[in-house]
């Protein structure tokens, strides 16, 4: 039985911690790897280098709507899609993310964590709402 009286803070609490981490993690690939070297990163491992730019603004935007509460729900669902497409680089270097490359585990933890707040719904203290549920 799930209790609805704690449910929205552990959302809320999922919510923030994804939030910091997109942030931290689009920052990152601003600021410190910069947009160009990102991209030719993403080319190095097979992606088009191009996505670098809109996978870095959705991590720093989709950031900061998961710490504010901007649309929460609909923010996890494409976070799930988009982690999961990052493991995909991961998935030939084993579990271990200390593994040399890193392993798969923690981008498919992070993507699990999203979905599950995609599932469980937007939080307390959401500025904006994803909807009303069907």
């Amino acid at each position: 039985m799930i209790d609805t009286r704690s449910a929205p803070y552990a959302a809320f609490l999922l919510r923030l911690m994804l939030g910091v981490m997109y942030l931290a993690h689009g920052l990152t690939k601003l600021l410190v790897f910069t947009l160009p070297g990102t991209a030719q990163f993403f080319a190095k491992i097979g992606f088009a280098g191009w996505l670098a730019y809109p996978v870095t603004f959705f991590e720093i935007v989709g950031g900061l709507f998961l710490i504010l509460g901007i649309v929460p729900r609909w923010v996890a669902v494409v976070a799930t899609v988009q982690l999961l497409v990052a493991s995909t680089v991961h998935f030939g270097n084993g579990w271990g993310f200390g593994n040399p490359g890193g392993g798969w585990e923690y981008p498919v933890f992070l993507a699990l964590s999203a979905a599950v707040l995609a599932l469980l719904g937007d939080g307390k203290f959401t500025l904006v709402k994803s909807g009303r549920r069907a």
